[in-house]
């Protein structure tokens, strides 16, 4: 039985960031995943630099490659919206395993089946024992399947489904596109250029209603048309991966005794962008502060919408800019 003060369920950018941030403050920790990194993670890769900036990561130090966006172009119905912004693009696969390294902590590979509760804290599959466990393993994490989900349960309402993919290519445009409500999809599509020649496209809404307005796979080849239109060709080789996260929803619960959920697997990600590796960071360290200093953990500061920020991100992003 290997033993652990804090475990940590799920290496992505919160499990990474809380693992970090308990370590900086002397705690032993322990972090499992069901993969071993560097690994694909289906996800757009857009940012901000407060996300850096709360991560104490300046431009420089960042050793993968950053696009830097200025603009982002909204399309509702036929008619675009340039808005101003200072946003950022990443590659997760990048993102991931570098903040996972940065951690410093020792890191198994390992698919948590079962969490049984102790005296003095967790066993996990007879395999492992801690006094503390974080759930950070996104919408199907265990820890909230075995601890959370009967007295906190989540609407399907709330739940998001999306189809991405990454690809390497002569981008066409070299600013980010996303068209909202198209052709009845009660989300929106997005088209991303990266740094190194890669483009993120994708589409993602409500699970509920995409199932009513034809399945996402639909909406998915109208954006590939849509993009063949504009010149990017993508071919046949391309084939995306879904994946599914819960969008915020009043407060969740996060904390139980011991245990706690931070990132998609509380279910933080913004109402109206869809937005989580923001909410995944700052419940990261949310959750170690509250682990070290005893006190309550709440995420009621997250923000619940990204396009607010999106703009003010123009100007508080000018030092991020100019470092």
């Amino acid at each position: 039985m290997r033993t652990a003060e804090v475990i940590v369920v799920g290496g992505g950018p919160a499990g990474s960031t809380c693992a970090w941030t308990l370590a900086r403050a002397g705690k032993e920790c322990l972090v499992l995943d069901a993969k071993m990194f560097p690994r694909i993670k289906p996800c757009a890769g857009w940012t901000s630099p407060r996300v850096f900036e709360t991560l104490g990561i300046a431009p420089g130090s960042y050793p993968h490659g950053l696009t830097r966006l200025d603009r982002i172009h909204f399309h509702f119905r036929g008619v675009r919206v340039p808005i101003a912004t200072r946003q950022l693009a990443i590659r997760r696969w990048e993102f991931d395993e570098w903040l996972l390294r940065r951690a410093g902590v020792q890191v198994v590979q390992h698919r948590v089946q079962e969490i049984a509760r102790h005296d003095d804290g967790f066993d996990i599959d007879g395999r492992f024992r801690c006094r503390l466990l974080v759930g950070a393993g996104g919408t199907a994490c265990p820890v909230y399947r075995g601890l959370f989900a009967e007295a906190d349960p989540r609407s399907p309402a709330s739940l998001i489904v999306a189809l991405e993919a990454e690809l390497s290519c002569r981008a066409p445009d070299p600013e980010c596109h996303l068209w909202f409500l198209d052709r009845g999809l009660p989300g929106y599509s997005w088209y991303l250029p990266k740094e190194g020649g890669f483009v993120a496209i994708g589409v993602g809404g409500i699970a509920t209603r995409v199932r009513r307005a034809g399945g996402i796979r639909q909406h998915w080849e109208h954006l590939l048309q849509r993009l063949a239109r504009l010149g990017l060709e993508v071919g046949s080789e391309c084939t995306p991966r879904g994946y599914a996260y819960h969008l915020r929803r009043g407060t969740p619960a996060v904390q139980q005794d011991g245990a706690f959920l931070i990132g998609d697997a509380a279910g933080l990600a913004t109402v109206d962008m869809g937005e989580g590796i923001a909410a995944a960071v700052r419940s990261g360290i949310l959750a170690a502060h509250a682990i070290s200093t005893g006190a309550p953990y709440t995420v009621r500061s997250l923000p619940r919408y990204s396009i607010p920020h999106m703009i003010m991100s123009r100007y508080q992003g000018r030092r991020f800019w100019q470092s």
